[in-house]
C-alpha cells in the first residue's frame, strides 16, 4: 500500500494533479473502467443544484433506511471528517475501507493524474459497490455536466434550487448554469426539479432529451396545513402528484421553510423508484423527523445560543437571514464571517447585513479565501451600506480567534452566527459542540 494513512492519503491527492478543479469525464471515466465498475450494481439517484443538495440527500437517506433499504450516500465537502463524505447506513465509513480503496484507485489509475475530488468520487463508488447497497445517493460537487460523479448514469436525477455560484465554471446567469446542471439529466429516464422557478434552460434539455420531467408545482404539490380557526399554520404537510397523496406529514427536523420544497423533491424521487423500492408513509416520516445535517441552521443551545451555517451565496444567505428574522432573540446578533473570494460576496453580506448587529471578519486557511479587506469593503459599499454602517466591524487574523472574540462581547440574550463558508463553520463547531 502506498500509504497507511488517511492523513497521508489526502495530502498526496492534494500534489497529484496540477490543478485542484479539473472538469471533465475522461480520466474518471478511464480509472472507472480499469476498476470494472462502470457499471456499479446499485440504483443511483444523483443529485445537482446550487442550494440543497446536501440537505435532499440527507432526506433521501433518512426516509430509504427507515423502509429498510441498504443505503450509501457521498457528499462534499465535508465539515470535520473526510470520512463524513462517504456514508454506509448513515455512518461515516472508516479509515480502513477509505485506505484500501484508495489503493485500489492507485493501482488501477497506474499514470492517470486524478484530482483531489475524483479520487474521492471513484472511491465512493467503489466503496458502496463493495457494500452491496441498494440505493446510492450522490451528490454533484460543481455544475453537473463535468463533474466527476456524471460519470455513472443516473436511474433518477434530482435537481434542488438554483442560484448563481461557481461562476468561473459555470457561468455568470441561472440559465447557463441550469444548462450545466441539466447535463445530469439521461434519456428515458426520470428526473425531478424541486426549484419553484426552473430556468427555461433545464425545462429545453429535458425536452430535447425526452426526459419524464417532474416539476414542484405542476407535477407535484406541496401544501402547508393551516390549524384554525386563527389560521396560524400548523406543523404538519402533505404532498401529492397524479398517483399518491401523502397526508399530515411532520416538517422536515432541518430548519427553514424552504426545506418543504427540498422533502417535496425527494419524495417526487421516492414515487419514481416506488416499482422496486416501495416506502409507506411511516417510513418518510421517521425519516423526515430523524434526518439531521451539521452546518445547515445548526443551532447550539446555551449562552449565547449559537447558529452555524454554512451559507455561501445569496439564495442560501437570504434563507439564513429569513430563519435568524423568525427566531426570537431579545439581544443583540454576533456574525463570525469568512468566505471564498470567487463567491459573490456583496450580494451574501447585502441578505444578511439588516440582522447582524457586530461582524467578526476573519480569513480562511486556504488559497482561496477572500481577504479581509474585501469583506470589509463589501459591507462598507453598495447597496448595504446604509444597514452596516448601522452595525459594528472587527477584523481578526483567524476564525477560530474572531470566535472567541464574540463569544468574550456576548451576554445572554445575543447569538452568535458563524457562516460564510464550509470553511468557517469547520474552523469552530467542533469547539462548539
Amino acid at each position: 500500500m502506498r500509504f497507511n494513512t488517511l492523513k497521508n492519503w489526502l495530502t498526496w491527492q492534494e500534489t497529484l494533479h496540477p490543478v485542484e478543479i479539473d472538469l471533465g469525464l475522461e480520466r474518471v471515466s478511464t480509472v472507472l473502467a480499469r476498476l470494472k465498475l462502470a457499471h456499479p450494481d446499485f440504483t443511483l439517484i444523483t443529485v445537482a443544484g446550487t442550494n440543497g443538495k446536501g440537505s435532499s440527500v440527507a432526506m433521501l437517506e433518512a426516509i430509504l433506511l427507515a423502509a429498510g433499504y441498504r443505503v450509501g450516500s457521498y457528499t462534499s465537502p465535508h465539515l470535520l471528517r473526510y470520512n463524513e463524505r462517504i456514508k454506509l447506513a448513515g455512518k461515516p465509513v472508516d479509515d480502513a475501507m477509505l485506505c484500501a480503496s484508495f489503493e485500489r484507485i492507485d493501482q488501477a489509475r497506474k499514470d492517470v493524474r486524478l484530482t483531489y475530488f475524483e479520487f474521492g468520487t471513484l472511491a465512493a463508488i467503489d466503496i458502496l459497490h463493495c457494500a452491496g447497497v441498494d440505493v446510492a445517493i450522490l451528490e454533484v460537487g460543481l455544475g453537473g455536466r463535468l463533474d466527476a460523479v456524471n460519470v455513472l448514469d443516473a436511474d433518477v436525477a434530482l435537481i434542488t434550487a438554483i442560484d448563481v455560484d461557481h461562476v468561473d465554471w459555470l457561468g455568470s446567469d441561472r440559465e447557463t448554469i441550469a444548462r450545466e446542471k441539466a447535463g445530469i439529466l439521461r434519456t428515458g429516464r426520470p428526473a425531478v426539479c424541486a426549484d419553484p422557478k426552473p430556468p427555461a434552460s433545464l425545462l429545453a434539455t429535458a425536452e430535447s432529451l425526452g426526459v419524464p420531467l417532474s416539476l414542484l408545482g405542476k407535477d407535484f404539490i406541496v401544501e402547508r396545513l393551516v390549524e384554525k380557526p386563527d389560521g396560524q399554520k400548523a406543523d404538519r404537510w402533505s404532498w401529492s402528484n397524479s398517483q399518491h397523496r401523502f397526508e399530515g406529514l411532520p416538517l422536515p427536523a432541518l430548519s427553514g421553510d424552504f426545506q418543504l420544497y427540498n422533502a417535496a423533491g425527494v419524495l417526487a424521487v421516492v414515487s419514481f423508484l416506488r416499482a422496486d423500492f416501495p416506502v409507506a408513509a411511516a417510513a418518510i416520516a421517521q425519516g423526515l423527523q430523524s434526518v439531521s445535517l451539521p452546518g445547515r441552521f445548526q443551532i447550539i443551545p446555551g449562552v449565547p445560543l449559537q447558529i452555524f451555517d454554512v451559507a455561501h451565496n445569496a439564495q442560501s444567505a437570504q434563507a439564513l437571514a429569513n430563519n435568524l428574522l423568525c427566531q426570537d432573540c431579545q439581544g443583540r446578533t454576533f456574525a463570525v464571517l469568512g468566505m471564498l473570494g470567487d463567491k459573490d460576496i456583496d450580494s451574501v453580506v447585502a441578505q444578511l447585513c439588516s440582522v447582524v448587529d457586530h461582524w467578526y471578519l476573519a480569513p480562511l486557511p486556504v488559497p482561496r479565501s477572500a481577504p479581509v479587506a474585501r469583506l470589509q469593503a463589501a459591507l462598507l459599499a453598495g447597496p448595504v451600506k446604509t444597514s452596516a454602517s448601522n452595525a459594528s466591524i472587527d477584523v481578526f487574523d483567524d476564525v477560530a480567534v474572531a470566535y472567541q472574540a464574540a463569544l468574550a462581547a456576548s451576554t445572554a440574550e445575543d447569538r452568535i452566527v458563524v457562516t460564510g463558508s464550509f470553511y468557517t463553520v469547520a474552523a469552530v463547531l467542533d469547539e462548539a459542540v
